[in-house]
């Protein structure tokens, strides 16, 4: 299939090697009991659409009620409302996603539609019902070879214990995500998790170096079971300098159920956040940070719902300085770790890529790294323009490729479309001789490097 290569260059570049190389997902939202117990789905609705936020924002906008979203219809009545949406959704980058994983998954070539529905749904039940189609047949049906999940620090990994004591032939790995921690404003429910969390490290937590001692103690414990990264989740930037006793203090105070205001915890995260990022660099990790968006901006549909059903959206925060900062306190006390970063705001692409050449120190091949487009950006448009402004600002041949973050088993497809839009454009740079034609190994080992093997090295897999 030639989706997406409109030159001889890019198909060669696919077809001979950006299409065998095996996929490294290291950063997703899968649950690691699911692949533990190697689930079996009920359904094409459970598998493909359960859990699916941006299906649930694209059929909402299409005017289909919540009912046959995140309600009480049947799994039939929810797929037939998603198949009726799908024509509507061209240019929406679920067309493609759909599309290609329908084709890779169940053999399926035709457009989806309100009336082929019926048919599509009972051929995909069909299959499902097969033990080619698990949780872990998917996984290696698609030739993934290391998955990362996302993790709280209070997490007992008992999952991935169970899922490694099973030689499973994907290697599956927790990623650590201690945005809880972080969480000071957020009441009784951030001291119930202080609990939680100093009862799994064995701490009692009374003072701020208690917190730092749990979370010291939980990433050994994380690292025993195979962690290599961590994953930092932030809507807004924290910086804000203040002296070891005020943050003690601050700390001491939310400890005791008084409140805080704005300025206050933005001392209380910059210090965790540092000492986050420390112990990153103690253990080894490369540390991720994903920051720009705004939660749950919908109250009402927050309070029916909860949190990641479809409300959350591009911020516009204020960053480049408070990240900067951030990076400078960790270099210049020879802790900055390797280091990812997604922006949410596609207007932030350039100065983050040019942001990483500032940190750069030689150590290792693109050790600051311009994450792959993220959330929203994450369409042929938006990682493109990723794409743009790293090759601009950095070395695009080191960066690490392409990523899910998805909670779904079908969502692998994304690194293929990824790969067909990377071999599209150093095709077109061929074409126009913009690249030598006389590099095209150089290109092709390129390609190679970004699909796999840059990741591979980058994380120690």
């Amino acid at each position: 299939m030639s989706f997406l290569l409109d030159t001889e260059w890019a198909r060669r570049l696919y077809h001979e090697h950006a299409e065998q190389m095996p996929i490294i997902d290291y950063h997703c939202h899968l649950d690691p009991k699911l692949i533990a117990e190697d689930h079996r789905f009920a359904n094409i609705t459970e598998l493909w659409l359960g859990g699916d936020h941006y299906k649930w924002r694209a059929m909402r906008a299409n005017g289909v009620a919540e009912q046959y979203i995140t309600g009480d219809a049947s799994p039939w009545e929810k797929f037939q409302k998603w198949a009726e949406t799908m024509p509507y959704l061209m240019r929406n980058p679920l067309y493609h996603w759909s599309a290609m994983e329908l084709s890779s998954a169940f053999g399926i070539y035709e457009p989806l539609t309100g009336e082929n529905a019926r048919e599509v749904f009972d051929h995909c039940n069909s299959l499902l019902a097969d033990p080619g189609y698990t949780a872990r047949a998917l996984m290696v049906r698609y030739g993934v070879e290391v998955v990362c999940t996302t993790d709280d620090p209070a997490d007992t990994l008992e999952w991935h214990k169970k899922i490694a004591d099973s030689k499973f032939e994907v290697k599956v790995l927790p990623a650590w995500r201690p945005d809880k921690a972080m969480a000071v404003t957020g009441g009784q429910a951030y001291l119930d998790y202080l609990k939680k969390l100093g009862d799994a490290a064995g701490v009692e937590i009374v003072e701020y170096d208690d917190l730092i001692e749990a979370l010291d103690r939980r990433a050994d414990f994380f690292s025993k079971r195979g962690c290599r990264i961590a994953d930092h989740g932030l809507s807004r930037f924290p910086y804000r300098e203040a002296s070891v006793g005020e943050v003690h203090s601050l700390f001491t105070q939310v400890l005791a159920g008084g409140s805080i205001d704005a300025d206050e915890a933005e001392i209380l995260q910059t210090a965790l956040l540092l000492d986050l990022c420390r112990i990153n660099h103690k253990q080894g990790w490369v540390q991720q940070f994903h920051f720009g968006p705004m939660r749950n901006v919908n109250s009402r549909m927050m309070e029916l719902l909860g949190p990641d059903t479809g409300y959350d959206c591009i911020g516009d925060y204020r960053a480049a300085e408070p990240l900067a900062r951030t990076l400078n306190a960790l270099d210049s006390n020879s802790c900055l770790a390797p280091t990812i970063l997604y922006n949410i705001n596609p207007a932030d692409n350039t100065w983050v890529a040019a942001l990483c050449g500032c940190f750069q120190d030689g150590s290792r091949p693109g050790k600051i790294q311009m994450g792959a487009a993220w959330w929203f950006n994450d369409q042929l448009y938006g990682m493109e323009a990723q794409i743009n402004a790293l090759s601009m600002q950095g070395l695009l041949s080191r960066f690490v490729g392409m990523l899910t973050d998805s909670r779904s088993f079908l969502s692998y497809p994304r690194h293929d479309y990824f790969r067909r839009l990377l071999c599209r454009m150093l095709g077109r740079d061929l074409e126009q001789g913009l690249i030598p034609e006389s590099q095209y190994n150089r290109v092709a080992a390129m390609v190679e490097d970004i699909a796999y093997r840059n990741a591979k090295s980058y994380f120690n897999l």
